[in-house]
């Protein structure tokens, strides 16, 4: 008997075939007709240069105006999406993938075992209880998908007290930054009357069972709430039964001014450690002695060059994480009395591989990133090793941290084709066993992961993985998707996705370089893709892309680029200044605007990486030069969809709106730009997991429709 294969897209009808008969088809172009987005006479001066902002009337979130123009471009989008044929198949299918028991990792506070699960198709994840892990007896203990019918409220973070007997958790309403502080009796299950208003960027953590720290911001004054400008974060204790109005100011506010502040104690609850910052880079260091509550804040680090943190102490000594001196990070230790620099003794030297720390049972987990892949030492806390971690493949491990009393730990393992995976481990011998496996319909066997390395323009060897099914024929017409970050600090390492066996089931190709101004080699790699060298962040993604068709893993026509964020900005310098490289674009959430970004919200946090455009004419100058708002010029762009939120308070939807108003005036041809504006939702985090099909949805009916490469499903 053949199989019935359904390929897409003749004239927009469905078409079954025989298995041998499948070839490429072009697909009809959907003509469409964009909204008219006005033009203002709106100039700014920077260092004796005028620079034109004809959308700036976008910025206002509040307006009528801009949420006429919001209706109308949905209005197009969604009726381009619409008409493409095999949809409706992508949806379904993604759908029934999605479908499946998931579970988190168990942690242990008081009487009970605490852990997140989805029965599958929840827009949100529950948290359930129970008294012992080998018990079938657990209970819902919160369940977000009861705050609102949409599924749009989400829970957003959660601290326990040590003894597990009271929990504060934070709500999200809209994927807002902005969250609400809930306090609940963990015994008795209700909630106690200490709810807190206006929170952002905060952590939670608890003073014994009196009170706790956290952070925010005054609420902006100019702008809107979603908007508006975010200054100096202040940490805050709260004491249980007391109104917010008199919770008491602890480090920040005018006399401190510091853009992000955090907190959290040690566990054995001795010291409140504070770490602040000016930006997302580097970081200043404090502690504090809570055995008395007149004891002064002693700091640690001055400057905001390095980053520092405390990962643990025995008594007196701290045990501290830092990259000062010390680019790929190192553990030190030091006694409370004389905490500063000068006194640190290495615990677990620098080595060629970034490193990160976490405690467990007592005992130091150190996590290297070894070529972006996954290596764990477990040493004991005065720095003898003890033994490397088996793993159980190559890849992603996560979640090496218990409490000190505890020998065992649960951690995560996944990469590109292992669907991520729960290890319980044995402190005390080594052992790991199989706590937790995912029932996915994907065959891993059936797919390959490779890592090459490529020259960038300037020489730099840079890693990509690649993803791809067995048998894959290097002709160049592979419909292929490669997504980056570059920024921040931040490292993409091999992880598992739903959403991404649309694309490999169906012959494509998944490629995810590691570029530079990412952390996947330490504070050198990412200072390389910052400020006056973030140029070299799009020369990595264009070589990666050139290197793609090179090899002939794919072509133009058939190569999709995507990233989200600062992700989005890559996207969108790439396409400003290399129109012809990709056939298709997907820049979400990005930062666009470069001469303004730091105006709204947190923004103004990102000049470690960025700079901005008021410091310097030299900035200026070269922020200019890449900014992709300032930068779309009349050509043939690849077929966009330009994503955002409306509620996203991160970098703000006016970044994507000027955008892509910019781009649909200047697009010549046929290619589509479009932009996709989810309403009730933010940057990203606490979306419902039916908005998140939907998304996924269009994207891969966009990819593939604007790809001209058949979307095939066996019946």
């Amino acid at each position: 008997m053949k199989k019935l294969i359904i390929i897409a897209t003749i004239g927009g009808m469905l078409y079954g075939c025989s298995e041998s008969k499948v070839k490429s088809i072009q697909n009809p172009v959907i003509k469409v007709n964009y909204p008219e987005t006005k033009t203002i006479d709106h100039f700014d001066n920077y260092f004796g240069t005028n620079v034109s902002d004809p959308y700036r009337w976008l910025e206002d979130d509040l307006s009528a105006e801009t949420e006429e123009w919001v209706k109308a471009q949905n209005q197009v989008t969604f009726g381009y999406l619409k008409q493409i044929p095999f949809r409706d198949n992508i949806h379904n299918r993604l759908e029934k993938l999605w479908n499946y028991e998931k579970v988190g990792s168990p942690s242990h506070y008081g009487k009970y075992y605490y852990f997140y699960k989805n029965d599958g198709l929840q827009n949100q994840f529950v948290l359930y209880r129970k008294p012992d892990l080998d018990s079938n007896d657990a209970e819902v203990f919160i369940d977000p998908n009861t705050f609102s019918k949409d599924g749009t409220i989400s829970l957003s973070g959660l601290g326990f007290t040590k003894d597990g007997s009271l929990m504060a958790y934070m709500i999200s309403e809209s994927g807002s930054d902005w969250n609400k502080i809930i306090i609940k009796d963990t015994e008795s299950s209700k909630i106690l009357g200490d709810t807190l208003i206006d929170v952002k960027f905060s952590g939670l953590a608890w003073k014994g069972n009196e009170g706790f720290y956290y952070s925010s911001y005054d609420k902006p004054k100019e702008g809107s709430t979603l908007s508006g400008k975010t200054q100096f974060h202040k940490l805050f204790y709260h004491k249980l039964g007391t109104d917010q109005k008199t919770d008491l100011l602890i480090f920040g506010g005018e006399k401190q001014p510091r853009r992000y502040i955090g907190a959290y104690l040690t566990e054995d609850e001795h010291y409140l450690v504070i770490t602040a910052a000016e930006s997302t880079s580097g970081n200043e260091l404090y502690v504090k002695d809570l055995s008395d509550n007149n004891n002064p804040i002693i700091q640690i680090t001055k400057g905001y060059e390095n980053d520092h943190k405390i990962v643990d102490n025995d008594g007196t000594r701290l045990i501290i994480e830092t990259n000062l001196n010390a680019p790929n990070n190192r553990l030190v230790n030091v006694d409370f009395v004389s905490p500063t620099p000068e006194n640190w003794k290495d615990l677990i030297p620098e080595t060629e591989n970034v490193l990160s720390t976490s405690t467990g049972g007592g005992f130091i987990f150190a996590s290297y990133m070894v070529d972006v892949k996954s290596k764990i030492i477990q040493y004991d806390n005065h720095g003898k090793l003890i033994r490397e971690v088996e793993l159980p493949a190559i890849g992603t491990a996560t979640g090496f941290s218990s409490k000190k009393d505890e020998m065992v730990l649960y951690y995560n393992f996944t990469s590109f084709t292992y669907p991520g995976t729960i290890f319980k481990y044995d402190i005390a011998s080594g052992q790991s066993e199989l706590y937790w496996k995912p029932i996915i319909d994907f065959n891993p066997d059936d797919y390959v992961t490779e890592q090459v390395f490529y020259e960038s323009k300037d020489g730099t060897k840079v890693p990509m993985f690649i993803v791809y099914k067995n048998g894959l024929i290097k002709n160049g017409k592979n419909p292929t998707l490669l997504y980056a970050y570059g920024g921040f600090n931040i490292s993409l390492t091999p992880t598992f996705s739903l959403s991404r066996i649309i694309l490999l089931e169906n012959g494509g190709i998944y490629a995810q370089p590691n570029l530079r101004g990412g952390g996947e080699y330490g504070e050198k790699w990412h200072k390389a893709g910052t400020k006056m060298q973030k140029q070299n962040v799009f020369d990595d993604f264009i070589a990666a892309g050139e290197y793609l068709k090179e090899n002939k893993y794919t072509s133009t026509d058939y190569l999709a680029i995507s990233g989200g964020s600062n992700g989005g900005l890559l996207i969108g310098a790439t396409i400003t200044q290399r129109p012809d490289l990709a056939g298709v674009a997907f820049p979400a959430v990005g930062v666009l605007d470069m001469l303004r970004y730091h105006k709204f919200t947190s923004g103004a946090g990102w000049t470690s990486d960025y700079g901005n455009s008021d410091e310097s004419e030299e900035m200026f100058k070269y922020l200019l030069n890449y900014s992709p708002v300032q930068n779309v010029k009349e050509a043939q762009y690849p077929a966009t969809l330009v994503t955002t939120g409306d509620h996203d308070d991160r970098v703000v939807p006016a970044h994507s709106f000027k955008f892509a108003a910019e781009l649909q005036k200047m697009q010549k041809g046929e290619r589509p730009v479009l932009i996709r504006i989810e309403t009730k939702a933010g940057h990203g985090a606490g979306k419902p997991t039916a908005k998140v099909i939907e998304e996924e949805t269009d994207k891969w009916a966009f990819f593939f429709y604007n790809t001209n490469s058949p979307v095939i499903y066996v019946k």
